[in-house]
């Protein structure tokens, strides 16, 4: 529920409403995914007019790109963790690739609002929004280069490239290997792997491809 006061005009209760606001939003992704989630089914669960949740953020996209980042950044904490705890100067490409995609597959919110980003969540926010987030991810997108390089031997520019397409790999693979009900039946029948072994398995390869890719084009060797 939001915070016992009225109206927020302190800069501390403006900060104690949006992070109910965002308590609340992520409260539901636990339940639904993003598409099933609508502006009135939150403020209700919030305890806010429409319009009142809207004084704090301007949109409900704009309420879900603030949870990615949220979730964004612990991720990067984690995986900054695994990569360092790999042993050897230089663990090769194919385990770091299996290390990030391990890593993120445990992450379904992060994967889920990564993969409705570009078509949904950034389609009706302001620009004031959009240039907070985009700066945002250019931060998350470097960080996430920077911790790479320390694993394998890229220099900033092919590193920056690779981390865009973590993310990239991962918009496109996870509506695949999270298809709807009778999708999955027929996958079952097939014999397809589980969905988290394709999402798994296709990111491995799709990260180590980029890595290898990069890597031949900088005139290097690559070790698996």
């Amino acid at each position: 529920m939001a915070p016992d006061f009225q109206r927020a005009r302190r800069p501390e209760q403006v900060e104690a409403r949006r992070a109910a606001i965002l308590g609340v939003a992520r409260e539901l992704l636990a339940e639904r995914p993003v598409s099933r989630i609508s502006l009135r089914e939150l403020s209700d669960r919030v305890g806010l007019a429409k319009s009142n949740v809207l004084r704090y953020f301007d949109s409900r996209e704009a309420i879900f790109l603030e949870v990615l980042d949220s979730v964004w950044v612990s991720w990067l904490d984690e995986l900054e963790g695994e990569l360092s705890a790999l042993d050897g100067a230089k663990p090769g490409y194919e385990r770091v690739a299996t290390v990030i995609a391990t890593s993120i597959s445990r992450q379904r919110l992060l994967c889920e609002l990564i993969s409705t980003m570009a078509a949904v969540l950034e389609r009706n926010i302001s620009v004031e929004t959009a240039r907070t987030f985009k700066t945002r991810a250019g931060e998350r997108t470097e960080r996430l280069a920077d911790v790479v390089r320390t694993q394998v031997a890229l220099d900033a520019e092919a590193a920056g490239y690779f981390a865009k397409a973590v993310f990239i790999l991962v918009a496109g693979l996870w509506p695949y290997a999270n298809p709807g009900e009778a999708v999955a039946t027929v996958l079952a029948e097939r014999g397809a792997p589980s969905g988290h072994a394709m999402f798994v398995d296709g990111l491995t390869e799709g990260l180590a491809n980029q890595l290898v890719g990069l890597a031949v084009r900088a005139g290097q060797s690559p070790e698996w």
